[in-house]
């Protein structure tokens, strides 16, 4: 191979693969993660009933006594089960489907980017599912004991299942989500999008945007914004932190790169 070596060429792997084995290596890849989440499925399916009344658990203690969740439509009994199945499927899958990612990309990846790859994949994994287990375990306490709480007097609380399903999962994907901003600011650093003292610097307004997340992704009340919005800036400072440290150890890889060369 001709070149430099101190200008990065393309790892050998890369270039030894034409786009078709490229393509072929991709559905096989897809096809993995496609299996990944059918198998997971299989296992979740036949406990899904068991697991949704796990899942109602944090509204129902907090109904009144008498009063319990319904289903407004016919096939809502059979399909929410089914669709929280799913979900959980995919969620449970989700160290396989990165897994095989990370298979696909680390060929064309230098060693040093290795170094770093790996680990922001794991770690992203363990964000998304201590975001959503923050959501189940402190919010939905909180969320809904202030609204069972604050309805009129005399109306009786009686919480679609489909309706449920569709709140709780879109604040699952909402903090899992909010739980990846280290990884995204660390790659944002690393790419040379910016840099930790531009991110330092724009502290406020960073701020002010997790609580407009926060207005966005939650629904009208102000404390599950404010537990979406506090979290988002706490993990904010954690990536300028780690980023710095990430950023030292790319410098000094690419420095050691450039001695050898």
């Amino acid at each position: 191979m001709s070149g430099n070596p101190g200008s990065n060429p393309i790892p050998p792997e890369q270039q030894e693969m034409p786009l078709i084995e490229h393509l072929l290596e991709l559905r096989n890849r897809l096809l993995k993660m496609v299996l990944a989440v059918i198998v997971c499925f299989a296992f979740v399916y036949p406990f899904a009933n068991d697991l949704y009344l796990w899942l109602s658990l944090p509204l129902r203690e907090l109904l009144p006594v008498g009063q319990t969740m319904i289903a407004t439509d016919i096939t809502s009994p059979f399909f929410a089960p089914l669709k929280l199945a799913l979900v959980l499927a995919v969620f449970a899958a989700i160290p396989v489907i990165l897994y095989q990612i990370w298979s696909f990309i680390a060929p064309g990846l230098y060693a040093h980017e290795k170094r770093l790859a790996f680990p922001l994949l794991f770690t992203s994994v363990i964000l998304f599912y201590a975001g959503a287990a923050f959501a189940y375990f402190v919010v939905f306490p909180l969320v809904f004991g202030f609204f069972t709480a604050i309805g009129p007097e005399g109306i009786v609380e009686l919480p679609d299942i489909s309706s449920y399903l569709n709140f709780v999962l879109k604040m699952f994907f909402a903090f899992g989500v909010a739980f990846e901003i280290p990884i995204a600011t660390v790659l944002l650093i690393l790419t040379g999008a910016t840099t930790p003292q531009d991110l330092a610097a724009k502290r406020p307004y960073v701020v002010v945007a997790c609580f407009i997340i926060g207005m966005l992704l939650t629904p009208p009340d102000i404390i599950s914004q404010t537990l979406l919005a506090v979290p988002m800036w706490i993990l904010f400072e954690f990536g300028i932190l780690f980023g710095r440290l990430a950023y030292r150890r790319v410098d000094d890889a690419s420095e050691g790169e450039s001695d050898s060369a």
